[in-house]
């Protein structure tokens, strides 16, 4: 079972000094996440981040900087919009329906379902889903090793994830709700959840 990381949608001081040391403790799947953000804090950001690691790394948005930085690849927030012309490379996407997730999964490496379970940020986003709806899913097919479970994920609702028959998880709320980016400068819990989650995992 693969564990991607959400960054905060933010950026903060500490980041790139959290975000290396959740690297150098077996992160191998970091979604760059910044919506409404100028690119050149991203770009600021990444210079800041040890270059072997930037292969891990997905963005959402400024695309260019995946060959920029020579990153893992791209993110697209929906099952349908295309790939930029030209594109070659790994591609990840979002969907939040079930219906929609055997189409996604042709015009992606992975896909992200949306919405599993209640949002740890965000108190209006709900589960979308009945865990009967996503057990069925799972018998049919849709739900395999290339559709992560993103939305609630902790260490309880990894094994259920798991059960499913995710391939994955998708943290952000669980490990960034640990660390207050406008106060705190130790950020050792932040490290000390990340290897848990890390384990849940297998």
């Amino acid at each position: 079972m693969k564990l991607i990381l959400m960054t905060q949608p933010t950026f903060f001081v500490e980041e790139d000094k959290i975000l290396t040391s959740l690297f150098d403790e077996g992160l191998d799947n970091l979604h760059l996440y910044k919506p409404a953000s100028e690119p050149i804090y991203s770009e600021r950001l990444l210079t800041l981040l040890p270059e072997e690691f930037y292969k891990k790394i997905t963005v959402h948005d400024n695309f260019y900087l995946k060959e920029e930085f020579k990153l893992g690849g791209i993110h697209i927030d929906d099952e349908t919009t295309p790939a930029p012309k030209g594109y070659k490379g790994h591609v990840s996407r979002t969907c939040t329906h079930l219906d929609q997730l055997k189409e996604a999964k042709k015009h992606a490496d992975y896909v992200l379902l949306k919405y599993i379970f209640d949002s740890q940020t965000e108190p209006d986003q709900k589960a979308s889903f009945t865990i009967d709806e996503l057990k069925e899913a799972s018998r049919r097919g849709l739900i395999d090793r290339h559709v992560y479970a993103l939305g609630g994920m902790n260490l309880e609702t990894i094994k259920a994830a798991k059960d499913l028959g995710f391939g994955g998880v998708v943290i952000s709320g669980d490990l960034w709700n640990r660390f207050n980016i406008h106060q705190e400068l130790d950020y050792q819990a932040l490290i000390d959840h990340f290897i848990k989650l890390r384990k849940a995992i297998g």
